[in-house]
């Protein structure tokens, strides 16, 4: 019997890119480059200041100023850090129906509880979620199990009881090192895996957020 549903952050329960987006193109412009379409961060929002740097600037950690690029980013993101974002379509209502069903819900995300913590506040779910796992709350980030283990463990249920739905592959290798059944969330920015979402190893796939329903 489901107890518990854990949902991925970005590109899961919110729409982020928009503003993760606007800290991007912050700094192409300062640079003398043209912005990016928010279509083409969505392709890697889920990857965090790694993917998006890699995107705009085709940096990566360990290249020569990396650190500062990802600073300068982060801080700038930090600044409007929910001025455009918003919860994906039906998220609310779905919310809404886990609580009336007295399921527990909370949020595994890598994004840092920097960032993690005032986004949830202003979106009106930190008081509502029966736990939040950030980035750097674990030693291990996803793909590694641990995050969904800690997240078990606050919340007093066994991965039987428990479903995880995530946007990227890391959330699905998660869930399957976690023994947590994963469901993938093809309304969100499903990365830039060469493998289409279907071949990540999830049984399951859905395509709105009240889909979810159906697996409880």
């Amino acid at each position: 019997m489901i107890k518990a549903v854990l949902f991925d952050l970005d590109g899961t329960l919110a729409d982020t890119a928009p503003d993760l987006g606007h800290a991007l193109n912050r700094q192409r412009i300062d640079r003398g480059l043209s912005s990016l379409t928010i279509d083409l961060v969505r392709t890697e929002a889920s990857a965090g200041a790694r993917g998006l740097l890699g995107l705009g600037f085709q940096i990566k950690p360990g290249d020569s100023g990396y650190e500062v690029m990802r600073d300068e980013f982060l801080n700038f993101y930090e600044e409007r850090l929910c001025q455009d974002t918003r919860l994906f379509p039906g998220i609310a209502e779905l919310l809404d129906q886990l609580e009336a069903r007295h399921l527990l819900w909370g949020i595994v995300t890598n994004k840092p509880g920097r960032f993690t913590n005032p986004l949830l506040q202003q979106l009106g779910l930190s008081s509502r979620a029966a736990c939040v796992i950030s980035g750097g709350d674990t030693v291990n980030y996803k793909p590694h199990p641990e995050p969904l283990l800690a997240a078990m463990h606050v919340i007093s249920v066994a991965p039987g009881e428990c479903i995880y739905l995530g946007d990227d592959i890391r959330d699905v290798e998660a869930s399957l090192a976690a023994g947590i059944e994963p469901i993938i969330a093809k309304y969100g920015y499903l990365g830039n895996d060469s493998e289409p979402p279907e071949s990540w190893g999830a049984k399951y796939l859905i395509e709105h957020p009240k889909d979810l329903l159906k697996y409880l």
